[in-house]
């Protein structure tokens, strides 16, 4: 899932943002109107976390403006102020949920996360292929009922892979949905992040590498 974060303040954007890819999130900055405008007209994201106090405007005006436009992504605000008139504001320009300053980077993930999934439904709480069990929520994966460590961004492929069973999935892809604007298309970011999710995942494989193409999780791949 890949967020926009729209923040002024550079150490709170990047406190933000290492918290949400923490949580297995692509984050791309904005610190400005103008730039988030250009980065939701020419990427596709499946949340925005707009911040209101903005140096060429209020947040609440972009949010307006691209709901007038028909942009359907989930909108967090973050701001100060915390009156009710504020909140109501919010609303009524097109967010879908309000953070007041200061919070939890635990509790603004979560939000997002919820948004995200709020725009996917129905979306599964788990995904089982064969004998293995992934727990979306609790960010889980079991093969044959032994936990297996994936950090944030192998957990990331895996559920892409993983809820596009029996597709093949391009590295474009991967990278467009699982990576922000930091990754390098070019770089072999995606195959590293495939061999250590089929080491950690154990044999059988069941990663294919579809040659010229991608990667996918077929149906034949529990039948060995």
């Amino acid at each position: 899932m890949r967020v926009l974060v729209v923040e002024d303040d550079e150490g709170l954007g990047l406190e933000i943002a290492a918290g949400l890819r923490s949580a297995g999130f692509a984050v791309d900055l904005a610190a400005r109107l103008a730039d988030a405008d250009f980065k939701i007209s020419v990427n596709g994201y499946d949340c925005l976390v707009v911040d209101r106090g903005l140096p060429d405007g209020d947040g609440l005006a972009l949010v307006a403006a691209h709901r007038d436009r028909g942009l359907r992504v989930p909108v967090l605000m973050l701001t100060a102020r915390d009156g009710i008139a504020d909140r109501v504001a919010g609303f009524e320009h097109g967010a879908d949920d309000y953070l007041v300053k200061p919070f939890a980077l635990a509790e603004l993930a979560a939000r997002v996360r919820a948004l995200c999934r709020r725009r996917e439904q129905p979306a599964p709480a788990r995904i089982v292929l064969g004998d293995i069990d992934i727990d979306l929520p609790r960010r889980r994966v079991q093969r044959a009922g032994i936990l297996r460590s994936l950090s944030p961004k192998e957990f990331a492929v895996l559920e892409l892979l993983a809820t596009r069973a029996g597709s093949v999935v391009s590295r474009s892809e991967l990278i467009e949905c699982c990576w922000d604007e930091m990754a390098e298309p070019a770089s072999n970011v995606v195959d590293a992040v495939i061999a250590q999710l089929r080491r950690k995942l154990g044999a059988p494989p069941v990663i294919e590498t579809v040659r010229g193409t991608g990667f996918m999780i077929g149906s034949e791949s529990f039948a060995r």
